[in-house]
């Protein structure tokens, strides 16, 4: 595999960018490779400067649950950009989308469109904080909310990667309000109320932790959350940048049948493009400025061609919902049985519809301490192996495999094998 233009644009990117790139995990360091510059998408597969085909299972860590360069999601952006980028004035498509993610995911009674998960979720803790009246909430180690100070505190993903799950320039005054509690562990969660009584705005949770790899709640641990914070006075908050449209079309809401005061949303609302949104009950929504006193604004907030492209998206999994997502479903039932039948006990996996992740350790994982015992040297070994061989994961082991509608059988019978051949060279059942 010939990498000779990416280490070139690698080489002069660490120049002029921490790192070399614009976001961490991208620069590959846990798993010991050069990042790939990727030129273009189609479909299922990604094609990096040197020429390389991959078949992409990051899928730009979410978003193009249809694929790459999907058609009616790259005609209506085409479409969108003949009218201009952006003009900072109120357009038809934002209300078009607010009234899609609105029959999508009841909940979100109101909705606010921004530009980035993070700055959905630092907009929604704000507005916990200003209706409650309250200055303390609760996050799970291990879950990432994105890189807002008060919540880059024990945090996943990329802070997991590069091995700082804080963060310098986060000051302690910055984090007093954060309590941290143990995902899957209701008891965390309750001595936190005890101990706070009457001070807490707010429990924000990854319905489903994506973050420190794939971690499913389990034991109603949802249903727990939604009954502790109704009878503290406290909201919760779904953050579902990542599961929101990709576990079913009313993301986690409606696959755990829960209703939380606040959810987020990211990736897929925006097809692929910049954008974020949050929404909730009508009280609690009307307290954002300009109709409350909890000031959020944005210059690009519902840009013409991210909800052009979110649009696109969303109507496309709405007109072809059940087939869309038996299908996630099915292709990602086989890739799971893959991995446990050709890797055996050396691993364990988690899955949920298109979203998986495979640890290598044995004995399953539900929470952060079991994902720490992770073998993340065997991990690394497991990446490189794969990409030399044509499959593009996700560079850490704190992150998630995501699975498309463009993905073919043979795309996974191609990748089964490749699992198979590493196996043989690297595993012992």
């Amino acid at each position: 595999m010939q990498t000779i233009k990416s280490e070139s644009l690698y080489n002069r990117s660490c120049a002029l960018m921490p790192g070399g790139v614009n976001s961490p995990v991208r620069a590959c360091m846990s798993v010991g490779v050069t990042p790939k510059f990727i030129e273009k998408g189609s479909g299922s597969h990604i094609y990096d400067a040197d020429g390389n085909e991959y078949i992409d299972y990051v899928c730009s860590w979410g978003p193009n649950i249809l694929g790459h360069a999907h058609p009616q999601v790259i005609e209506a952006v085409s479409n969108a950009i003949g009218y201009g980028l952006t003009f900072g004035a109120p357009s038809e498509k934002e209300l078009t989308i607010a009234e899609l993610i609105n029959k999508c995911v009841p909940a979100m009674e109101m909705v606010r469109l921004v530009s980035s998960g993070t700055e959905a979720v630092m907009s929604a803790i704000r507005l916990a904080r200003g209706f409650t009246g309250r200055d303390k909430i609760i996050k799970f180690q291990g879950c990432y909310h994105g890189h807002s100070d008060c919540l880059l505190y024990k945090s996943g993903s990329g802070t997991l990667t590069t091995g700082c799950p804080s963060s310098a320039g986060v000051t302690m005054g910055q984090i007093q309000d954060t309590l941290i509690a143990e995902y899957n562990d209701p008891q965390s969660v309750e001595d936190l109320f005890i101990k706070n009584k009457d001070q807490i705005a707010a429990v924000i949770v990854e319905p489903v932790a994506a973050n420190m790899g794939l971690v499913l709640p389990q034991n109603n641990f949802l249903h727990f959350l939604r009954e502790i914070t109704e009878n503290n006075g406290s909201l919760l908050i779904f953050d579902e940048v990542i599961t929101g449209f990709r576990i079913a079309l009313g993301g986690a809401c409606e696959y755990y049948g829960i209703r939380p005061d606040l959810v987020t949303l990211g990736k897929i609302v925006g097809g692929g493009m910049p954008v974020g949104a949050y929404g909730g009950r009508n009280e609690i929504m009307q307290k954002v400025s300009p109709s409350g006193n909890v000031y959020q604004a944005g210059t690009l907030s519902g840009n013409p061609v991210s909800t052009a492209a979110g649009i696109a998206t969303i109507k496309y999994l709405i007109d072809n919902e059940t087939d869309v997502y038996a299908e996630l479903d099915r292709k990602g039932d086989f890739l799971e049985k893959s991995l446990l039948e050709i890797f055996g006990s050396a691993v364990s996996v988690n899955r949920i519809g298109s979203l998986l992740c495979v640890f290598f350790k044995q004995g399953g994982v539900s929470g952060f301490s079991d994902v720490e015992k992770s073998d993340l040297d065997l991990f690394a070994v497991y990446y490189r192996f794969m990409l030399e061989h044509g499959i593009y994961l996700a560079p850490s082991q704190y992150e998630t495999m995501f699975i498309s509608l463009a993905h073919t059988d043979e795309d996974l019978e191609y990748t089964r094998g490749v699992m198979k051949k590493f196996a043989q060279q690297y595993l012992k059942k």
